[in-house]
């Protein structure tokens, strides 16, 4: 899933020095205030959690909820790739198509 993250950082890598990614396998209950990427209403894909006076911003992909919505490995890597322009773009204040321009 990480790997979707590098044509998108080679081109934002300056902007993104102070952003971590990483994958859990489910979210945690949700927090109010916590920035989240929901399909159906139902459980988040991914969550941008912001950075605080001990911790860097990092965005959180939920491994088995993607997994889940994914019909194969491919769709689930466009999947993967959806979620993180998204996420990026809302950490950066951008325009998703800002941040995914090809």
């Amino acid at each position: 899933m990480i790997e979707a993250l590098e044509p998108i950082e080679a081109r934002w890598r300056t902007e993104l020095t102070q952003l971590d990614v990483a994958v859990d396998d489910v979210p945690d209950v949700q927090v109010e205030g916590e920035d989240g990427v929901v399909e159906d209403g139902n459980v988040p894909l991914a969550r941008l959690l912001p950075a605080g006076t001990d911790n860097r911003a990092r965005i959180v992909l939920y491994r088995r909820p993607l997994e889940a919505r994914a019909k194969d490995g491919a769709d689930l890597s466009d999947l993967v790739h959806d979620v993180l322009v998204e996420q990026i773009a809302n950490y950066l204040g951008l325009d998703p198509d800002v941040v995914d321009e090809g």
